[in-house]
C-alpha cells in the first residue's frame, strides 16, 4: 500500500499548492444578492454591486479619489491629533486605542479636510473616516469639522461634509458632546453668509453627528440604503417597546418622511454635487478650479 500512500500524499500536496497559489481577495460577494464579482470589477465600480446596485461599504481614501476630482485634493489640518484629557479607560486605556486605530486607519484622526473641486467647482470639502474608531466624534474631528465651514467662510466658496459616524466618542465625555454645539455654530455663521452647504450622509450616520451639522445642510443627500438616525433602530424599539415601521431609519423612510432632501447612487454623486453646487448660487459657480488645485 506504499504506493497509494505516496500518490494520495501528492494529490494533497498538489491540491494545497493550488489553494495557495489563489490571492486573497480576489473574489467579492455581495451582502444583498449573493453575487460573486472579481473585487477590482468591484473596486472600479466604486464597491457598487454591478448586478443589484448595492452599496458596499467604500475606503476613506477611495471615497476621496472617487469624488474630488482628479489632483484637485488638499488635505489640511493634518497636524491635529487626539489627547487624553480625561484619562479615559475602560478595558483598554484611551491612548492605546488611538495607537491601535492609527495602525489599522493611518496618521490622523477620524476625519479628513481639505480643498479640492467636486466636477469643477472649488469646495472646503470633509470626508469622515469611518475605519477610525467608527467615525466617532471627539474634539479633534469637531475641529477639523469647524475648519471646513470656517474655510468656506473665509474663501466664500461651499462646504461639503460626508458623513458615516457612529456619533460622539465616549472616551472624550462632556467634550465629545461640546463639539456638537461647536461645529452647528460654525455651520450658523456659514448659513449667515448664504454659502451653501450640502451634507451626504452615508452609511451609517448616526449619533450627534446626525444631531448637528450632518442634518443642517441647504440640501442633505444619502446614498441607498444608508441608516440615518441619532439613538438605532433596535434601541429606540427595546425602548419604546413597539414594533419599528419597515425600512426605520434607512434612507428610502427618511425621503418618504421628509428628513432627507435625495437619495444619490455613490456612481452618480460627483457629477450630481457638482450640479447642486453650481445651481445654489453665482458665487459657488465663480469659484471654478483647473486640475492644478486651488
Amino acid at each position: 500500500m506504499a504506493w497509494w500512500r505516496r500518490k494520495k500524499e501528492s494529490l494533497e500536496r498538489t491540491s494545497v499548492e493550488q489553494k495557495q497559489s489563489l490571492p486573497k481577495g480576489l473574489w467579492s460577494k455581495c451582502d444583498a444578492c449573493g453575487e460573486i464579482t472579481y473585487t477590482a470589477e468591484l473596486v472600479q465600480n466604486l464597491r457598487v454591486c454591478p448586478v443589484c446596485g448595492h452599496h458596499h461599504p467604500m475606503p476613506t481614501r477611495e471615497r476621496i479619489a472617487a469624488m474630488v476630482d482628479e489632483g484637485s485634493w488638499q488635505e489640511l489640518d493634518t497636524e491635529l491629533r487626539s489627547g487624553d484629557p480625561l484619562g479615559f479607560r475602560d478595558s483598554v486605556p484611551y491612548r492605546e486605542r488611538i495607537v491601535k486605530a492609527v495602525k489599522s486607519a493611518g496618521p490622523g484622526d477620524a476625519f479628513a479636510s481639505g480643498i479640492g473641486s467636486i466636477d469643477g467647482v472649488s469646495a472646503s470639502v470633509g470626508f469622515f473616516v469611518f475605519e477610525f474608531m467608527g467615525g466617532s466624534m471627539g474634539s479633534v474631528v469637531g475641529e477639523k469639522v469647524t475648519r471646513v465651514f470656517e474655510r468656506a467662510l473665509e474663501r466664500r466658496i461651499p462646504a461639503v461634509i460626508f458623513s458615516a459616524s457612529g456619533g460622539a466618542r465616549m472616551q472624550e465625555g462632556i467634550l465629545s458632546l461640546m463639539q456638537l454645539a461647536k461645529t452647528s455654530a460654525a455651520r450658523a455663521r456659514l448659513r449667515e453668509a448664504a454659502i451653501p452647504y450640502i451634507s451626504v450622509c452615508l452609511h451609517p450616520t448616526t449619533g450627534g453627528v446626525a444631531a448637528s451639522f450632518a442634518m443642517l445642510g441647504d440640501l442633505i443627500l444619502a446614498e441607498p440604503k444608508a441608516l440615518v438616525g441619532f439613538a438605532g433602530p433596535r434601541v429606540i424599539q427595546q425602548t419604546i417597546g413597539q414594533e419599528l415601521p419597515a425600512g426605520f431609519q434607512r434612507a428610502e423612510f427618511l425621503v418618504e418622511h421628509g428628513m432627507l432632501d435625495q437619495i444619490v447612487s455613490r456612481l452618480e454623486m460627483r457629477e450630481h454635487l457638482g450640479s447642486l453646487l453650481r445651481m445654489l448660487g453665482p458665487r459657488a459657480a465663480a469659484q471654478v478650479v483647473d486640475a492644478q488645485g486651488v
